[in-house]
């Protein structure tokens, strides 16, 4: 039987079968305050092989610097709507914001730069913890996934995202400044439970730009210590290829599709559709 990097056995995933109906879709929050560890990319390239895999999937831009939205080839500058309407402006039917993507099944609400002007005014709003769930309450049953890419920092766009959400995906480099700011992440994720989304589950550590080190293989190490059986079995191997793919505006699963990355963003998908975390 094969054996992950942490020595666990797993058989590999099984390909899922195709859905005879959609939704209702599990809201997942890609979640780090460190910036730089995989957040965007990995919901990028879980959204797409999940797509797929014939699945549904929605990609909720929660970040300012609108990556996600770039990395699927839509220029949120030349939209009149973005997630930033759908927050403050409730007349808004939020099917006017959703962008389709040339990739089937496989869906964005844009962000842009305009976000950023969200964290001080969602201070005066009723309700503000609440503002992305009502955002997302009409196409819930519309969708089988709906990834939230979060920006780097625990403020309030991020508490919105925790409050929306079915569950977290922490990605989290191999590397050990990478592992620091995780357990100031769980204590968020903790305080969110307790005060206002009580269901709110960590669905898993996604380890990301792992190569074959020493140093890489003691952060693999302290992060299955801390994490357990939270952390995937498939690890995501840093790669010049997504880059690549990103520059080209498209998951690697797509761009790529028998890179050896791919490969590994294939067997998250599965994995989640196993674990029951995802349809």
């Amino acid at each position: 039987m094969p054996t992950d990097l942490l020595g666990r056995e797993y058989e590999t995933f099984p390909v899922p079968e195709p859905l005879r109906q959609h939704g209702p879709a599990r809201v997942i929050a890609m979640c780090n305050q460190k910036g730089g560890v995989g957040k965007t990319t990995s919901s990028i390239n879980i959204a797409g092989a999940l797509a797929q895999y014939g699945r549904r999937v929605l990609i909720v831009d929660f970040d300012p610097q609108g990556a996600a939205t770039v990395g699927l080839g839509i220029n949120a500058n030349a939209l009149e709507n973005t997630i930033y309407t759908a927050l403050f402006n409730p007349c808004i039917d939020v099917h006017e914001i959703i962008q389709h993507t040339k990739f089937d099944g496989l869906d964005i609400i844009p962000a842009n730069i305009d976000l950023s002007a969200a964290e001080v005014q969602l201070v005066t709003e009723v309700g503000r913890e609440q503002i992305l769930a009502s955002v997302l309450r009409p196409i819930v049953n519309e969708y089988d996934a709906i990834f939230i890419d979060c920006q780097p920092s625990l403020g309030l766009l991020t508490v919105n995202a925790l409050a929306a959400a079915d569950g977290v995906i922490i990605p989290v480099a191999a590397e050990f400044f990478a592992l620091r700011g995780v357990a100031l992440l769980m204590q968020s994720i903790e305080k969110v439970q307790t005060r206002i989304n009580p269901s709110l589950e960590v669905y898993g550590v996604l380890v990301t730009m792992y190569t074959h080190t020493l140093h890489c293989d003691e952060v693999m190490q302290r992060i299955y210590e801390a994490f357990g059986d939270k952390v995937f079995h498939s690890v995501i191997s840093r790669s010049i290829k997504l880059p690549d793919a990103n520059v080209a505006a498209a998951p690697i699963t797509y761009y790529a599709h028998n890179h050896k990355t791919a490969r590994e963003y294939r067997e998250v998908a599965r994995e989640l559709i196993v674990k029951g975390i995802v349809a």
